[in-house]
């Protein structure tokens, strides 16, 4: 706690240069690797579902073998925490509030504490490494 009370945190935000999250028209695009400025950012969420309806086409043209091409559907705050944890500052905009079945251990932010203790960096991303906590929650997966 000391350290989400001590620290700052700072992001730019930017859903298409972060995330890899984009529109056009009625058509959003979700970029699975974005490299952006200071990370590579593997995976895109946040979008809201307007008349909770949802069609897809995936282009598995250049999809390496091994690969596994997967959609997963979390029930994440909106806010990405700010008001369950006093401690959070950060919010969604900043990708606080992150979580899924494989209770992911490579955020830097769960629930308004910094996951420094235990953090191992990792050996291909001086951005990214694991750390002690983990964020979980009930996923739906549909895999082709």
């Amino acid at each position: 706690m000391a350290c989400a009370a001590n620290c700052c945190l700072d992001g730019s935000g930017g859903y298409q240069s972060t995330h890899g999250v984009s529109t056009s028209g009625n058509a959003a695009t979700l970029n699975f690797v974005t490299n952006g400025l200071y990370a590579t950012n593997t995976g895109s969420h946040m979008f809201n579902l307007l008349g909770k309806e949802f069609t897809f086409d995936i282009n598995v043209a250049n999809l390496p073998c091994g690969l596994n091409d997967a959609l997963y559907f979390v029930n994440m705050d909106k806010d990405g925490g700010l008001s369950k944890y006093p401690t959070n500052k950060a919010g969604a905009k900043y990708g606080t509030g992150y979580c899924d079945t494989q209770c992911a251990m490579d955020l830097k932010w769960i629930n308004g504490q910094g996951n420094v203790q235990g953090w191992t960096l990792s050996t291909n991303d001086k951005n990214s490494g694991v750390g002690q906590l983990g964020s979980c929650c009930n996923e739906i997966c549909w895999n082709s």
